[in-house]
């Protein structure tokens, strides 16, 4: 959903799930500029190959199956941000949550339990860092504890949750967390405070 065109473009602040995230553009002084939900795995692939799926195969084939999954979700992040360019002209790069070290392979990241744990989310996150990098935007990496006061500071408000909740009142559903959070990431990252 557009919200604003901005002459002077906004950072992409992404909430990333198993299989979707929410993508949040923003202008460096805040200002709603693109918000939308998207899938970033195709249909009839499984979200979270790594955790689930993955589990209960033969190594080599969740080996494949992640591969596959890995391959549409990089697909499907190109699209997504290929949508965001077209509604806000002038990326200025894009927020991603910090990813955990993971063993160097796929076989690996399936046998060890807390890898199998985070595997899916990180695969989906560099999915979308190589999509942004593909295209010549910087990707900033935030920490989720502390990106909501990055972005007040950003802003210059005390109460953050505040500020949100007028700015869901003006634009109205959906706001949810993931919303805030991406949002919160695009601002810090516009202002340099989310590396």
């Amino acid at each position: 959903m557009r919200e604003r065109e901005s002459r002077n473009g906004g950072v992409i602040g992404v909430s990333d799930h198993g299989g979707w995230a929410v993508l949040v553009t923003a202008a460096r002084d805040g200002r709603l500029l693109d918000r939308r939900r998207v899938e970033l795995v195709g249909e009839g692939l499984p979200a979270i190959p790594h955790h689930s799926e993955g589990r209960r195969l033969p190594l080599d084939e969740a080996v494949e199956l992640v591969e596959r999954v890995r391959m549409s979700a990089e697909r499907h992040a190109g699209l997504a941000l290929d949508g965001v360019a077209k509604a806000v002209p002038g990326i200025l790069g894009v927020a991603l949550r910090e990813c955990p070290e993971l063993p160097p392979t796929i076989a690996e990241r399936i046998k060890d339990y807390r890898a199998q744990n985070v595997a899916d989310w990180v695969m989906y996150r560099h999915a979308i860092a190589g999509a942004a990098e593909a295209r010549g935007w910087p990707v900033h990496w935030y920490d989720s504890r502390k990106v909501l006061d990055s972005a007040a500071e950003s802003l210059r408000v005390k109460d953050l949750d505040a500020h949100f909740a007028k700015l869901r009142k003006a634009i109205g559903p959906p706001w949810d967390n993931d919303y805030k959070l991406a949002m919160a990431a695009a601002i810090a990252a516009g202002n340099g405070l989310a590396e």
